[in-house]
């Protein structure tokens, strides 16, 4: 319960160090393709969260029944409308693709597009719907008319099926309600 309301919590597992690991809370009896994937989500910091922490929140989706392949998107509120530092506000959402396409991989070969500035904040509720054909996505945030980022080449490619998951990261605390989808085919 948070606030009277019913809602699903999930931290990190500490027994994961690295970033963009399968660190969600994996739906079962799911096999997600395309369509659209709508939930409410509150990212608050752990008390011991270290100082790169950033209230990494989102979903991972087409994940596979084994946890070794999955695309993701996630937002990261402290980069969101209250950061003063222009570099770490172009940095307030990501898309990544595990296990080659991480946040790592994409900063490493200096590959930007897969990111976007988000208006957002810890501490509040954040709308998020993604809508998913093919390789095509389309990521909003807040009820926004337009994308806050849009993918036109995720890499797991057209074919890649599976499970939905709450993606949560280092030194966040995650609450998730509402979760609707809509399945295409």
């Amino acid at each position: 319960m948070l606030g009277g309301e019913e809602v699903l919590r999930v931290v990190k597992s500490e027994k994961i160090l690295e970033f963009d690991e399968n660190t969600y809370a994996k739906l079962k009896n799911l096999n997600f393709h395309n369509g659209v994937i709508e939930v409410k989500m509150l990212s608050l910091l752990l008390s011991d969260a270290p100082d790169y922490a950033r209230g990494f929140i989102g979903i991972a989706f087409r994940i596979n029944d084994d946890d070794t392949k999955f695309e993701s998107f996630y937002v990261r509120p402290t980069n969101g409308r209250k950061c003063s530092d222009s570099i770490r506000k172009c940095h307030g959402c990501q898309y990544f693709s595990y296990p080659k396409y991480t946040f790592a991989y994409f900063r490493e070969n200096n590959i930007s597009k897969y990111e976007a500035p988000v208006d957002i904040d810890l501490n509040e509720w954040i709308d998020l719907k993604a809508i998913i054909e093919g390789s095509h996505a389309e990521f909003y945030v807040n009820n926004s008319k337009d994308p806050i980022l849009v993918v036109d080449d995720m890499k797991l490619g057209t074919s890649q099926k599976g499970s939905i998951g709450f993606f949560v990261d280092i030194g966040t605390e995650a609450f998730f309600k509402d979760l609707k989808i809509t399945v295409n085919d």
